[in-house]
């Protein structure tokens, strides 16, 4: 005789919860440790991405600032091919800069760059490279070299007027400038070579009024 549906409900439904719970509590166990776990890698993911892209953004912002810091502006003038402002990369030197400028022209002064031009000297921003003719130099007087002096001199509106070339000239001529003694000629002579004037006063070698003074005396080339 065949069971009744009414019977057979009870049976589906009569489980002992406890007993089952029981049974299977080391598989449920496990279970519920796999989906902590899982929560928690998901959780790590996620940080991480958000850490990561946070880096990025940091290093481009960096990179851009690098990009900006690393050139320098200079104009080159005087005896060479193309004339006008430059855009180098940090560290270049003044003979990057000539050829930037499309190399030195048929009339530069060749005997001057010879004597006075430093090629290796580093550029700074804001520099100006002159590059003077045959005819700006005053004949037989362009560069005097007695006892180890050596000036520059170049004719400006039917004058004369005589520059002291810092990488060149000796201690004896640093000395005839205004507030200059021995022991600052020595120290110029010490930090040679200069790529400008103005580092004279950015490494503190002459103080502000001796500097101020004397500029317009002075050159590097």
């Amino acid at each position: 005789m065949l069971p009744s549906l009414e019977s057979l409900k009870e049976k589906d439904f009569d489980i002992n919860w406890e007993e089952l719970l029981l049974k299977y509590r080391f598989q449920i166990s496990l279970l519920l440790v796999g989906v902590i776990l899982l929560g928690l890698g998901i959780w790590v993911i996620k940080r991480d991405e958000l850490s990561s892209s946070k880096i990025e953004v940091l290093e481009s912002s960096t990179d851009s600032e690098n990009i900006n810091d690393g050139e320098v502006v200079i104009e080159v003038s005087g005896a060479v091919e193309t004339p006008g402002v430059y855009q180098l990369v940090l560290g270049a030197r003044v003979e990057d800069a000539l050829i930037a400028a499309g190399g030195i022209s048929a009339d530069a002064d060749r005997q001057w760059m010879e004597r006075s031009l430093n090629r290796a000297a580093k550029i700074t921003d804001g520099q100006k490279i002159y590059i003077p003719r045959d005819d700006e130099q005053t004949t037989g007087a362009s560069v005097s070299n007695l006892g180890g002096d050596q000036t520059v001199s170049l004719t400006q509106g039917g004058g004369f007027e005589e520059f002291i070339n810092i990488n060149t000239t000796s201690a004896k001529e640093l000395e005839k400038l205004w507030g200059i003694g021995p022991v600052t000629a020595q120290n110029i002579i010490e930090q040679r070579p200069y790529s400008s004037v103005e580092e004279l006063l950015e490494k503190k070698i002459l103080k502000t009024n001796v500097y101020e003074t004397n500029r317009d005396k002075l050159t590097v080339y």
